[in-house]
C-alpha cells in the first residue's frame, strides 16, 4: 500500500498539529477527515474563534468534523465510514477506546517529550520550568492510559540555556513534522511486509516527572525560590500563558504583571527582586491594560508619570 493509499485520520486543534496535517497533505499522503475541537468564542467580543488545525483544513479543502462529544454515536458512525487504515492524534483530547481502537492499524500520537517523561497536557512549559537541559519528541501507539503506550520513535534536541516555552515549541513542532512522517512511513512499510510494528513498551521508572495542563495560579512567581529557579519558571511560560506576580514601585501598587524575562542578579536595566539566593532582575513586562515592554520603559514611563 503506498502513501496515496493508506487512508488517514489526522486529529488535532493548536498551531502545534497544523505542520504534521500540512506535511502529510504536501506530501501526498490521503488524509480523508480532520477533526478538531468545536468553535469556541473567544476575546472581548467573544467572536466565534476557529482553531488553528480547523483553519488549515478549510483552506486545503479537507472535510472536517467538530464533535462536541467523542462518544456520541452519530460521530463514531461518521468516523467509521471514512474507514480510516491509521490515525493520527497531535495536541487533540483524550480519545474513548471506541475511536482509537477504530483503524485497522490503530493510532498513533505525537507527544512533545521524551516520553515517559511529561506525560500530559503541558510538556514544553515543564520541561523548562524544571530546568531540564534536553527534550524531544515520541511518537507512539495510543492506549487507554494517557501518554502510556509503546513508542516508536523518539528524537532528542537541547533545550537552549536562554529557550523559552515559544522558541521551544516552534523547534519541537519542527522537529515532530520529521518524526510523525517517518512513523507513518515506518508503518506502511511494515504493512506491506507483512512486518509487527517495531514499538517498544515505555521504561518503567519511579522517578517520572508530569506535565499537567498549567492555571493561573501555576503561573504566579514565588520569590522565595532560588534565582534559577525563578528565571526557569519566567522562561518556560514565556511567551504564553505568561509568569506573572504584583509589584510595589516608589509607593505604587501594580496587580497581576505579566513577567517573560527575569535575569538573575543585579542589572542596571532591570527591576530587581530580592528572592532566597540573593535577586533577581525583571527585564520584559507587560502592567495590566499596557502592551508589552522593557523594564527600563516601564520604569521611566513612572517617572514622566511623576514630573
Amino acid at each position: 500500500m503506498s502513501k496515496k493509499d493508506i487512508r488517514i485520520v489526522y486529529m488535532g486543534t493548536p498551531e502545534f498539529a497544523v505542520a504534521g496535517l500540512r506535511a502529510l497533505v504536501e506530501g501526498g499522503y490521503n488524509v480523508v477527515v480532520v477533526v478538531t475541537m468545536p468553535d469556541k468564542p473567544a476575546g472581548r467580543g467573544h467572536k466565534v474563534q476557529y482553531s488553528e488545525v480547523k483553519q488549515y483544513a478549510l483552506q486545503a479543502g479537507l472535510p472536517l468534523m467538530q464533535p462536541e462529544r467523542l462518544k456520541d454515536p452519530a460521530f463514531i458512525d461518521e468516523l467509521r465510514s471514512y474507514k480510516a487504515d491509521l490515525q493520527i492524534v497531535t495536541a487533540f483530547r483524550m480519545l474513548p477506546d471506541i475511536v482509537w481502537e477504530m483503524p485497522r492499524l490503530g493510532t498513533i500520537n505525537l507527544h512533545a517529550s521524551l516520553l515517559p517523561q511529561y506525560r500530559g497536557a503541558a510538556p514544553i512549559n515543564r520541561a523548562i520550568m524544571n530546568g531540564e537541559k534536553e527534550t524531544g519528541v515520541t511518537t507512539f501507539m495510543l492506549r487507554h492510559d494517557i501518554d502510556t503506550g509503546d513508542m516508536i520513535i523518539q528524537e532528542k534536541i537541547v533545550i537552549g540555556e536562554d529557550e523559552d516555552a515559544g522558541s521551544l515549541h516552534d523547534r519541537l513542532m519542527s522537529l515532530g513534522v520529521e518524526v510523525v512522517l517517518r512513523t507513518v512511513d515506518m508503518i506502511i512499510d511494515c504493512d506491506d511486509k507483512g512486518l509487527p510494528l517495531p514499538a517498544v513498551p515505555q521504561p518503567q521508572s519511579d522517578l517520572l516527572k508530569p506535565a499537567p495542563k498549567i492555571f493561573k495560579e501555576d503561573c504566579k512567581i514565588d520569590f522565595s525560590r532560588s534565582a534559577t529557579e525563578i528565571r526557569n519558571h519566567v522562561r518556560g511560560l514565556s511567551p504564553y500563558p505568561a509568569a506573572w506576580c504584583e509589584l510595589d514601585i516608589d509607593g505604587l501598587h501594580f496587580e497581576q504583571v505579566k513577567v517573560f524575562r527575569v535575569e538573575t542578579g543585579e542589572r542596571k536595566d532591570g527591576i530587581v527582586i530580592p528572592c532566597s539566593d540573593g535577586c533577581v532582575s525583571v527585564m520584559e513586562l507587560q502592567p495590566a491594560g499596557k502592551k508589552r515592554m522593557d523594564a527600563k520603559s516601564f520604569i521611566n514611563g513612572l517617572k514622566n508619570k511623576q514630573v
